[in-house]
């Protein structure tokens, strides 16, 4: 019979009430029952083909999620330890709580965790947080599963443990192919249709990681890879099946020296060839050696360098993806800002960066963050002008538990401490209120917080880097902006040239958002004609490198035929229909050209909105925006 489906809620509540029952604390630190000595090494002996079974599955996890934060747990039918492996700084955290080989992590010795209630629902389960029963073990994100032998007793559980702030779905999938796998192998190591089945499972569950990899014979032949392969290789499927790695990793020779001597190679830095070229990547590579110790083949695995940069900055919910090599431009103003910020990026002092909107103020910031000593650190961004003023304080600083209505339970850190070591980057800063300055000045100047609702000083060392598009000491005089904190922030002044200020820039760019958008829409470059190439170049783009990304972006959609347009933005470069008998060809302003075009459709109809609407292919309203905008 099919068992009842139930809530996760009522699982974890009724697991809390048998704990309670059990006599377990929540402020309990360490299991009940932890073996030493003869016992632990009989309760070893007694499941010692367990041990066997699974070790090969738990090492391939392993490999699999090093450096990810996690650690690895396997346990006996009555949660006793039997292996944990994984994360070191994880591990140490386990093993202040006496998470060792031995100890007891059944629910009626620790209360209700993944193992112990996956033991006693005979189900796979994820507890995180405050699912826990013991306090101390809600710092965890806990995925538990347990392994069944041929006639379905619960023989052992695989565990997966992590902060709390990893939790995912994808870890306990992860934890019940692993299951899935080892059981298989219990019930019958010859049965190559189960191993079979396990392994697609596997490879299921690897093709929802967000890094590559690949598996190869012991001569280098390509046997599979995961779709992130494909993905970062930017190359089909197909592709890569009998190939040679070394058509994939040019410097394999250098490292296959390694593998034949079944040493591991770990984040080891290389460029890969993509169908763009070469790319660099971290990567990994793992032999896989069968009993004899002969190498049957290895296991690659990378991400991408920017993907690196990602993760490590995981906890500050930022990422700082752009490098110098993302700022596009030959023209001298340009050269002078980028030799300009790479010569800064080390410094610690703050820095303000001004320019129009859309000149790219964020990117260099972000330029700034990666090409200095804090790019192994958190990039943190905060619009400040996206953020209403009573909530700016508790973005920048956190608050503690109760600090207001709504606050959450054990509080929550701010900007500030989630940049620890890294870039603090504060968008639209002239959009600040006083207030908040007089905040922002005394934490830059004793480079410590406190946080909403407590009296704690915290230290923080960040760096600070700042951009606006206004002209902050007009601010200043208007008395919108402090001066101290003007000064304190513009150490290091960066200001970026809009658009119409290096137009020799323009064709790069154009270019390059024609190719780059082509990629990314999956069509054809379209061809610019001349006459629209140099309308181009020659408008005034007050949206600067934003507007003229998102004009190629529609350019490349409608396939560089814009008489599809039936609304345009103000101002953007755009031909107009034919409908419209333009007396004048030669080059103007878009401006201008615009203007007279809607004059002459207006005489054309009599001054009828609705039929000049639909001669010029816009909309009522757009027309009507245009007429009092031009001033006709």
């Amino acid at each position: 019979m099919a068992r009842r489906q139930r809530k996760k809620e009522d699982i974890i509540r009724e697991s809390h009430e048998r704990s309670s029952k059990y006599g377990i604390k929540p402020e309990q630190r360490f299991s009940q029952r932890i073996l030493s000595g003869e016992a632990k090494e009989i309760i070893l002996r007694d499941n010692q083909d367990l041990i066997e079974v699974a070790g090969p599955f738990l090492d391939l996890l392993y490999d699999f999620l090093k450096e990810s934060g996690f650690i690895l747990l396997l346990t006996s039918k009555d949660g006793c330890i039997l292996r944990i492996t994984g994360d070191e700084t994880t591990l140490k955290a386990a093993n202040d709580l006496n998470m060792v080989v031995g100890a007891f992590l059944d629910e009626k010795n620790v209360g209700t965790n993944a193992m112990g209630t996956a033991i006693s629902e005979d189900m796979p389960i994820q507890v995180s947080a405050t699912e826990h029963f013991i306090t101390a073990y809600q710092k965890w994100t806990c995925s538990a599963a347990p392994i069944h032998d041929e006639n379905g007793n619960i023989v052992g559980t695989i565990n997966l443990t992590g902060s709390y702030e990893l939790a995912h779905p994808h870890t306990l999938s992860l934890v019940v192919a692993a299951v899935v796998a080892i059981e298989n192998q219990l019930q019958n190591r010859l049965n190559e249709q189960r191993l079979k089945e396990s392994v697609r499972f596997v490879n299921q569950v690897m093709d929802s990681m967000l890094f590559a990899v690949i598996s190869m014979s012991e001569r280098g032949i390509i046997r599979s890879s995961n779709k992130m392969a494909y993905k970062l290789l930017k190359i089909q499927n197909e592709d890569l099946p009998g190939k040679h790695i070394s058509e994939v990793l040019p410097e394999w020779n250098k490292l296959f020296d390694a593998v034949k001597d079944n040493r591991v190679i770990l984040d080891e830095e290389q460029s890969l060839i993509t169908s763009r070229g070469k790319e660099p990547f971290s990567i990994n590579v793992y032999p896989i050696t069968l009993n004899d110790g002969y190498i049957d083949g290895m296991v690659v695995g990378f991400r991408e360098m920017k993907r690196v940069y990602r993760i490590v900055n995981k906890y500050t919910g930022m990422n700082a993806r752009y490098t110098f090599e993302d700022l596009i431009g030959e023209s001298d103003e340009m050269k002078r800002v980028t030799e300009y910020a790479r010569a800064v990026a080390n410094s610690p002092s703050t820095i303000l960066i001004t320019g129009e909107s859309g000149t790219g103020k964020e990117v260099v910031a972000q330029a700034v963050h990666n090409a200095s000593n804090r790019m192994d650190n958190g990039f943190v961004a905060l619009n400040c002008g996206a953020i209403s003023p009573g909530l700016i304080e508790s973005e920048l600083f956190g608050y503690e538990e109760g600090s207001f209505t709504g606050a959450g339970k054990g509080g929550r850190p701010g900007k500030f401490e989630l940049a620890h070591g890294g870039t603090l980057f504060l968008d639209e800063i002239g959009e600040m209120p006083l207030d908040m300055q007089v905040k922002l000045l005394r934490a830059l100047q004793e480079s410590a917080i406190t946080r909403v609702g407590g009296n704690k000083l915290i230290p923080v060392d960040v760096r600070i880097v700042a951009a606006t598009n206004k002209n902050l000491k007009e601010e200043i005089a208007k008395g919108n902006f402090r001066s101290d904190l003007f000064y304190r922030l513009s150490v290091i002044p960066i200001h970026i040239p809009a658009l119409r200020e290096r137009r020799e820039d323009i064709p790069i760019l154009i270019q390059y958002f024609l190719n780059l958008k082509a990629i990314k829409l999956d069509k054809m470059v379209p061809e610019i004609s001349k006459p629209l190439y140099t309308e181009l170049v020659q408008y005034e783009w007050p949206g600067n490198i934003r507007e003229l990304e998102n004009f190629i972006e529609k350019f490349v959609n409608l396939d560089g035929d814009l008489s599809f347009e039936t609304e345009p933005h103000s101002g953007s470069p755009l031909p107009l229909t034919e409908a419209v008998n333009a007396s004048n060809n030669t080059v103007r302003s878009l401006a201008a050209t615009e203007k007279d075009a809607i004059r002459e459709a207006l005489n054309a109809f009599s001054d009828n909105i609705s039929q000049t609407a639909k001669a010029l292919g816009i909309s009522r309203n757009a027309l009507y925006e245009k007429i009092k905008r031009h001033g006709i």
